[in-house]
């Protein structure tokens, strides 16, 4: 049986990477997906082997069903209206995963500009924020719960070396994510966030592609590799299954043992 039968989902920053095999995976399982971000096209440096589709085209090759919205997070409205067009086209809202997320360059603080810091953190926490705020609304309307996940990050439990603002920005996504968990279990809405380290994606290519940073993450965690996006996929579709209702308020990290140095 289909794990998501029956649900819609809206998935943020779902052309590229962790976004774009999450929406992949939603839809494999059976849910209905809104694909969303600031370009419907993905990026051309990820390592999709698909890449020449759009994650929504891709999902309606495969036989799925699936939408584009373009959105920018940051923007409190095209957030609400991300969600309006999920209820519109599907008639409700049952998962979001609040993916979309950016990273400038590594740097320490005294390095970073003000644009950097703004542009992090706004993707990263105020994206997150809208993406909770309209996501919860719809679905306290509904009156039957819901599953609200969160990409999180190791760089929201522990500090990363040259990431202050990354961290920073993934530290309140964190505590956000366990706030939201209190203040709505009594309504059945579950929050969590999923952790993962470095993985082969737009986002790392240059980082991945550098054989010494390579092979510092490949030192430095248990497993002795980089996470890929199709495992955070599949973290995904169980959190927003019924298989995890009893979970809540939980960071996840998918990291190879990472952060258990």
């Amino acid at each position: 049986m289909e794990k998501l039968a029956g649900k819609v989902a809206v998935v943020t920053g779902s052309s590229s990477g962790f976004g774009r095999a999450i929406a992949k995976a939603f839809a494999a399982s059976g849910a209905k997906v809104v694909c969303s971000d600031v370009r419907k096209e993905a990026r051309p440096e990820g390592y999709e082997t698909d890449i020449n589709l759009s994650t929504d085209e891709a999902i309606r090759k495969a036989g799925g069903d699936a939408i584009f919205v373009k959105c920018d997070v940051t923007k409190e409205a095209e957030v609400k209206a991300l969600v309006d067009a999920a209820v519109k086209k599907y008639g409700k809202l049952d998962i979001i995963m609040n993916n979309a997320g950016v990273f400038t360059r590594m740097a320490k603080i005294h390095e970073c500009t003000e644009d950097e810091y703004e542009f992090t953190m706004g993707v990263n926490i105020k994206g997150v924020w809208n993406g909770c705020k309209y996501a919860i609304a719809q679905m306290l309307n509904q009156g039957n719960g819901g599953k609200v996940i969160n990409l999180v990050s190791i760089g929201g439990l522990v500090g990363l070396a040259n990431e202050p603002a990354y961290c920073a920005s993934k530290g309140a996504a964190a505590n956000l994510t366990r706030q939201l968990a209190i203040d709505y279990g009594p309504d059945k809405i579950t929050v969590n966030g999923i952790c993962p380290n470095y993985a082969p994606t737009a986002m790392c290519r240059p980082y991945y592609e550098d054989e010494g940073v390579k092979k510092y993450v490949e030192d430095v965690t248990p497993l002795g590799r980089w996470v890929t996006a199709e495992e955070i996929a599949k973290l995904a579709v169980y959190l927003a299954s019924g298989d995890a209702d009893y979970i809540t308020g939980a960071l996840i990290p998918i990291d190879g043992g990472y952060t258990a140095r």
